[in-house]
């Protein structure tokens, strides 16, 4: 999701609700205490280089329970940063605590913003020599060919 797009629902909501794809909500009271840009700079496997910008957007559980942003505010500090910093309509990925800083790519369900889960890949399959997966086939599938008893000069022998 494309930060225009987060700002263009900010307006419509009541409410700024954030949900783990397995169902669990990151609790009401949450902060966003960073909205940057975030530069990636990087050589992949094949050695080509590459450059990726996000937008961030970190999310903290604070202990003040009263507290829940509204979209009004989030729509303020996200034009603020706009403004000050310069960022650019990129994609959101959000940083919220799991076991570790976990990164999300975000979604929107109609009435929650999704954090999804991000896997790694390797970006030059085609230079680092990794097998292609072949296609899997059970036996029982293939068609077995019906041929008459081998005769002379058939070449079948």
């Amino acid at each position: 999701m494309k930060l225009s797009q987060v700002k263009a629902l900010l307006p419509t909501l009541d409410n700024v609700t954030f949900k783990l794809e397995h169902g669990a909500f990151v609790p009401n009271h949450f902060h966003v205490t960073e909205v940057g840009t975030v530069t990636k700079n990087f050589i992949d496997c094949g050695g080509t280089i590459r450059n990726e910008k996000t937008v961030n957007f970190q999310l903290w559980n604070a202990d003040d329970i009263d507290h829940q942003l509204k979209p009004k505010k989030l729509l303020n500090i996200i034009e603020l940063s706009e403004k000050l910093l310069g960022i650019e309509d990129n994609e959101i990925e959000v940083e919220y605590q799991s076991d570790t800083i976990g990164k999300y790519a975000l979604a929107f369900d109609g009435t929650n913003f999704i954090l999804q889960s991000k896997v790694t890949a390797c970006l030059a399959q085609d230079q680092c020599g990794i097998p292609q997966e072949k296609q899997k086939i059970k036996l029982s599938q293939l068609q077995t060919v019906q041929t008459s008893s081998c005769s002379p000069n058939s070449g079948c022998c």
